[in-house]
């Protein structure tokens, strides 16, 4: 089985077992239809007894914890999700994961490295692209003007740069 994370628990709330967590998603709402995740590194299966939203934190109840000391261990531990659950994206529209580790190459054909992280920002995300043979590290703007084609099954992106961006 292979697990996406989409959330990550921050802390706990209240004395019930419940624990905030930060959403690792553009749609935060999704968490209104989930009934099963799976938490930290083993994967511990729960059920997902409530699901409340404060501000741009989301608050989970799992009917498996009913005490602050019980869930307290997973605190700073991801949320997962079984892949077969993951939403359907409009058009244009990628997965983090499925970004990175992208190969990314210019017009030209050359490789300019790999996307290591995907920074989220107001305005765009930011793609971080490792190059390994100049040990450098590039911020490619994740926008239209930069990414010409994103080809997630052959695990590619090409970029046209503006001058300064790749040195």
């Amino acid at each position: 089985m292979d697990y996406i994370q989409i959330g990550k628990i921050i802390t706990t709330h209240g004395i019930k077992g419940q624990v905030k967590v930060h959403p690792l998603t553009d749609e935060i709402n999704r968490f209104s239809h989930l009934k099963i995740a799976y938490l930290g590194n083993s994967k511990f299966k729960v059920k997902v007894e409530e699901v409340k939203y404060h501000k741009n934190i989301v608050i989970l109840k799992f009917e498996e914890f009913n005490d602050i000391n019980e869930i307290l261990p997973y605190k700073d531990d991801f949320v997962y999700i079984d892949e077969k659950d993951k939403i359907d994206l409009p058009e244009d529209r990628f997965f983090i994961f499925d970004i990175i580790d992208c190969s990314v190459f210019n017009l030209e054909g050359e490789k300019v490295g790999v996307v290591t992280q995907v920074i989220q920002s107001a305005s765009n995300d930011i793609y971080i692209v490792e190059d390994d043979v100049k040990n450098k590290e590039y911020m490619i703007p994740a926008v239209k003007k930069f990414i010409v084609n994103i080809d997630i099954d052959n695990k590619k992106i090409v970029i046209d740069p503006i001058e300064g961006m790749i040195e």
